[in-house]
């Protein structure tokens, strides 16, 4: 063998040792999994895509740990701040800061987010919601119903009709929601579910009541108003739900999250604004 084939054969070695030490020092952690209500959001987003003629689109275990670690900033963190709206990520983690914003827009910020904190070698698109109350997965899904630009890009319409999605990932905590999309499979594979079995399907949490919100309102005494009206249409359960910062008239309410999405499908034809308030 030549010395020129030696060199050449060395330079092979060296880039596969150095790429696979690169995939190793990426690899999603092996306790990484998948929170039953995040799975639920994923889910759902596919129902939602197969009523409407899409396939549905399988887990991927590296785009829902970008999804996890971007809530988990959010939320610690709070880069969403000033001008920098929800994609932006902090200066406190081991991926590149990134402010968001509709004056500097900065796409490879958000887009290389899965190369950087996974072995994902392909872009990742991000659609990302925020509640001021404790997230619930329903009252995420019907703020995206209700927005054409977060439909369009569920469904690869609009601005996104040349994208063709091949697998999601998805996180949640309390306050925040991320959902991740990939134009490629992901060889990583799909994350595991933390828990099994009937008792935790679904469930969101224990010892809290579920309100159908109707709206909210500036004051009680328009809240009453509205509520009064409602009641007249035959809504004897609704009723006036305040807190320090809001005033909102409820539909409905149960410490039975699945009864209350029943209530929410049974209205929603009518009342597209409904959505479900975990409080």
């Amino acid at each position: 063998m030549s010395k020129g084939s030696r060199v050449k054969l060395l330079w092979l070695f060296m880039g596969l040792f150095l790429s696979g030490m690169v995939y190793a020092q990426k690899r999603v952690p092996s306790s990484f999994c998948l929170h039953p209500a995040e799975k639920q959001l994923a889910d759902s987003i596919n129902s939602i895509r197969v009523r409407n003629g899409k396939k549905a689109l399988p887990l991927s275990v590296s785009l829902s740990y970008v999804a996890r670690t971007h809530v988990t900033d959010l939320f610690n963190n709070h880069p969403d701040t000033s001008i920098c709206n929800l994609s932006s990520w902090s200066n406190k983690g081991r991926w590149k800061a990134c402010c968001y914003n509709p004056y500097v827009v900065n796409h490879e910020g958000m887009w290389k987010k899965p190369q950087e904190l996974t072995s994902y070698p392909y872009r990742g698109y991000e659609m990302v919601a925020y509640t001021q109350d404790t997230l619930c997965v329903d009252s995420v899904l019907s703020l995206w119903e209700a927005s054409p630009e977060a439909m369009n890009m569920i469904l690869t319409n609009g601005l996104w009709q040349k994208k063709s999605w091949a697998c999601i990932g998805v996180g949640i905590n309390m306050h925040y929601a991320s959902v991740w999309f990939g134009q490629r499979p992901d060889r990583a594979g799909k994350p595991k579910i933390c828990y099994s079995g009937t008792k935790n399907k679904e469930k969101i949490s224990s010892g809290h009541a579920f309100y159908l919100i109707y709206g909210g309102y500036p004051d009680v005494g328009a809240a009453t108003r509205i509520m009064n009206h409602i009641k007249a249409k035959g809504f004897k359960k609704a009723g006036v739900l305040k807190s320090k910062k809001h005033i909102r008239v409820y539909l409905y309410r149960s410490s039975d999250f699945q009864q209350t999405k029943k209530e929410r499908q049974k209205w929603i034809t009518k009342y597209p604004q409904l959505w479900i308030l975990q409080k």
